[in-house]
């Protein structure tokens, strides 16, 4: 039995590398029953190109899909596309709520000559405690500084399309992933890389590249937990006058009190994530969230689960047997 990490999922293919060769694989029959998620980055055992099981991952995140990694770099383009504050500290958040390590790159860096921009970001986020780089793949600034970050780690390059991302691994690693421009009229980028695949720049330094986009939603948890991705209004919590105070118009709040401290685009971005975290309270609240699984786990093995109507029908079925045998032994 052979062990390696998946870099690529195509399909129903899982390209799989081991010992510095690629193979293409497929799930066991048994192991897709199990319905058990299969992500870039997961180590396998695999034989005669068959998976046979998905070893336990030290981390993952939804989205982009892909596990056993160390670091998130949130590629953000200081112009085509414009800055959005809103989408990176989307980006920001969602990394927090995993509990893997961030760093800020900014690229595009000769599109831009506005210093007082430059000086916004590191006011902003440097005092959060996240690295922030400044690079330009087309110019080949900060490129040194883009790959000691990278050294000997395995990171996950996420943003909004047209930022750069793929321009930023031919830069560093020599290769030659597809690029488009941004559109004038939308100014939009296209989606030029497709799925995640995990390139190698060395022995120890991974790069995992990720499609672009946008549309990340905190409607999974609930509104009062939203303030724990911020730690700059998290500080404030405990000295709220109510424990579940949302920090928006509560009397006593005093992350309201100390609003001069904290940076207003990432309150606003704060009172976004709130309301989305709402959905999810309405959801839990008239809906419920709690299902039966259809599966079940005894000494680490995932088997199929009967259904509790499919159970109460093998019950019913098993009650009339035993009544037919009772009045076939009265008849005798």
């Amino acid at each position: 039995m052979l062990t390696g990490q998946i870099y690529k999922i195509h399909s129903d293919f899982y390209y799989v590398y081991s010992d510095g060769e690629m193979f293409e694989c497929k799930l066991r029959e048994v192991l897709k029953k199990t319905k058990q998620s299969v992500l870039v980055g997961d180590f396998v055992e695999f034989e005669s190109g068959a998976i046979e099981k998905i070893m336990p991952r030290k981390n993952y995140i939804p989205r982009p899909s892909v596990s056993n990694i160390d670091q998130v770099i949130i590629i953000s383009a200081v112009k085509e596309p414009d800055l959005s504050f809103s989408q990176l500290n989307r980006y920001i958040s969602f990394a927090k709520y995993y509990g893997i390590q961030a760093v800020l790159c900014f690229n595009k860096n000769d599109l831009s000559f506005d210093d007082k921009m430059i000086e916004k970001v590191y006011s902003i986020y440097e005092p959060l405690g996240y690295d922030v780089l400044f690079t330009s793949a087309l110019e080949g600034l900060g490129l040194e500084e883009f790959k000691e970050v990278l050294g000997g780690k395995t990171s996950v390059l996420c943003g909004s399309s047209g930022v750069g991302k793929s321009s930023l691994i031919n830069a560093v690693t020599g290769l030659n992933l597809r690029t488009k421009e941004v559109s004038d009229k939308t100014q939009r980028g296209t989606h030029t890389t497709r799925h995640c695949e995990i390139v190698t720049i060395n022995d120890n330094t991974r790069i995992v590249d990720t499609p672009g986009f946008s549309n990340l939603k905190f409607d999974f948890i609930l509104p009062h937990d939203v303030d724990k991705l911020f730690p700059e209004i998290n500080k404030y919590r405990a000295e709220c006058r109510f424990q579940d105070c949302l920090h928006i118009n509560e009397t006593g709040c005093s992350v309201k009190e100390n609003l001069d401290k904290i940076d207003e685009t990432r309150y606003q971005s704060y009172l976004e994530f709130v309301e989305e975290a709402k959905s999810y309270k309405e959801k839990v609240k008239y809906q419920g969230t709690k299902t039966e699984s259809t599966h079940k786990k005894h000494n680490d093995n995932i088997a199929v689960k009967i259904s509790s109507r499919k159970r109460q029908s093998a019950r019913n079925t098993l009650k009339q047997n035993i009544y037919k045998d009772i009045e076939n032994e009265g008849l005798d």
